[in-house]
């Protein structure tokens, strides 16, 4: 009985070592945030931090993962404004680091666009399969009112790329809405130049996480 009761509480402590927060760090991608955030709008990027690590989606003009990992809260280019723990699961590093590796074949840095397929989208998609959870609306409504009338935006603004090729890094495993609603128009105008990482922009460290390869 007694070595029954140890065997299961070893078992149960090595299983808690695997938990851990799925949290959605917020940034700003301009300081107009300031002023337009507590009317239910802005233009922010996310990512979702996991195991220690952030993840987040970026462009760049080749059919490779966009996907990117960086320390959490620091990603370059960016101004950060808030962590939202989303919830908690239990999944070894290693078997996290394949699902990511997986989940990067499926966004590649020419397929960004910041309409239908951009960071937000990405966190959001990373965050359903985790958690069975969405990211708060607020954090990609831009994209939910350009996809109303995307017409009125320009095609380069729609799916502007990073003119770079990604470098790559080899990783060991171990180690509510708020209230809506105005636009403007002004806020938009400084996308083009902000709105997308480049892999060697600021003083943080970027390693774009390389995608598994299929059939394997």
């Amino acid at each position: 009985m007694g070595s029954a009761k140890i065997s299961c509480s070893t078992s149960q402590q090595q299983q808690n070592v695997y938990d851990t927060q799925v949290v959605l760090n917020v940034y700003d991608l301009t300081p107009i945030n300031n002023y337009t955030y507590w009317v239910g709008f802005g233009i922010f990027h996310s990512g979702i931090e996991v195991h220690g690590k952030e993840y987040g989606f970026g462009a760049h003009d080749f059919p490779v993962s966009g996907v990117f990992e960086v320390e959490p809260k620091n990603c370059p280019g960016f101004f950060y404004r808030s962590s939202i723990v989303l919830g908690r699961i239990n999944m070894p590093p290693s078997e996290f680091r394949k699902f990511i590796e997986g989940a990067a074949s499926e966004y590649h840095g020419d397929t960004y666009n910041l309409i239908s397929k951009n960071c937000n989208h990405f966190t959001n998609d990373i965050s359903s399969r985790l958690i069975g959870k969405h990211i708060p609306g607020w954090v990609n409504r831009l994209a939910r009112l350009g996809a109303l009338c995307s017409c009125l935006l320009p095609e380069s603004l729609q799916a502007t790329t990073v003119k770079q090729l990604p470098e790559y890094h080899d990783c060991t495993v171990d180690g509510t809405d708020s209230p809506s609603t105005t636009t403007p128009r002004e806020s938009i105008e400084i996308l083009e130049t902000d709105l997308l990482l480049s892999p060697t922009a600021g003083s943080g460290e970027v390693a774009f996480v390389k995608e598994a390869k299929m059939g394997l």
